[in-house]
């Protein structure tokens, strides 16, 4: 009888399976599927389900291996790909959003051994209540963030052989209207027309905000963190590999969020760089794990 657990991420990775060629049809036809979302909502039930019976058989946080926490990254992924639907039911959305969330779950059922896919108990180091509050924080700025730097990845790939020209401001507000003169009885009157944004425009502007929201939740994630290493190992901060790469990670996003507000950047520009700080998450998250050292790679690969 296969573990209720690993049933769950198996009816997972199924329906987000079945969503990646819906979402791509639907953006080939130019129209939203509400299939598509219904099924990412059911994922995200089917994982939610999973993490909190993780949670109810192990009596810890589901954080405690890769399998549980590429899970988890999957749940805040297709959290994140909802609520940017909310904002702007678009098929570029899923059809951008979803082979994140589809390889993350793929990875954990059938990539890491049994033995890793198995509930382990915490080491001492975790054995506190900072557990919830940092990784938690950290795990759902990395979806915000990759979601994010995935939209951005879009934007390079629309309208390709177009100048790109946005009209929306830095922070994804404004209204661009058109003028004309009104006629002659009237000289001076103008006569305003509001504008829908491009697709471009939109990916900008959605990329932009997800990223702010990620880059804010990884600020607050890396300062846990820092409380959390000054009460279990007596330093703030001791430069280990993981800390090392979640600080470039920061600094690479912070250079992302400083072009577009201070430098005026918008478009293809930022996107670069967002794509840049998309390599240095997968670095980060899964780089540091595969090589095994450090404080923070116990109990996730090969330092299992």
């Amino acid at each position: 009888m296969i573990d209720p657990v690993l049933g769950l991420g198996l009816t997972a990775f199924g329906l987000l399976l079945l969503v990646l060629p819906l979402s791509f049809w639907s953006l080939s036809s130019g129209r939203r599927s509400s299939a598509v979302t219904l099924l990412v909502a059911a994922a995200n039930l089917c994982l939610t389900a999973q993490l909190v019976l993780r949670w109810w058989d192990s009596g810890h946080f589901p954080i405690s291996n890769l399998y549980e926490s590429l899970c988890f990254l999957a749940w805040g992924c297709t959290l994140t790909q909802l609520l940017v639907e909310r904002s702007w039911p678009s098929p570029l959305v899923p059809a951008a959003s979803t082979p994140i969330a589809l390889g993350c779950v793929a990875f954990a059922s059938f990539a890491l051994p049994d033995t890793m896919q198995e509930a382990s108990p915490l080491v001492p180091a975790l054995r506190s209540s900072w557990l919830i509050m940092h990784v938690s924080v950290i795990m759902v700025s990395y979806a915000a963030l990759l979601v994010g730097s995935l939209l951005s990845i879009a934007v390079l790939f629309t309208d390709r052989g177009n100048d790109l020209v946005l009209r929306s401001s830095s922070i994804g507000t404004g209204a661009y209207r058109k003028s004309q003169l009104v006629g002659a009885g009237a000289p001076d009157a103008v006569e305003l027309h509001s504008t829908g944004f491009a697709i471009s425009e939109q990916l900008d502007s959605l990329s932009y905000r997800t990223i702010t929201v990620g880059f804010l939740l990884l600020s607050v994630g890396l300062v846990s963190g820092a409380v959390w290493a000054n009460e279990a190992w007596g330093s703030w901060w001791s430069w280990d590999p993981k800390e090392t790469w979640a600080l470039i990670c920061w600094l690479v996003y912070a250079v992302y969020l400083h072009t577009r507000l201070i430098r005026g950047w918008q478009g293809r520009r930022p996107a670069l760089v967002a794509s840049a700080g998309l390599v240095v998450i997968v670095v980060c998250y899964i780089g540091v794990n595969l090589l095994g050292i450090g404080l923070h790679s116990y109990g996730w690969f090969l330092g299992a």
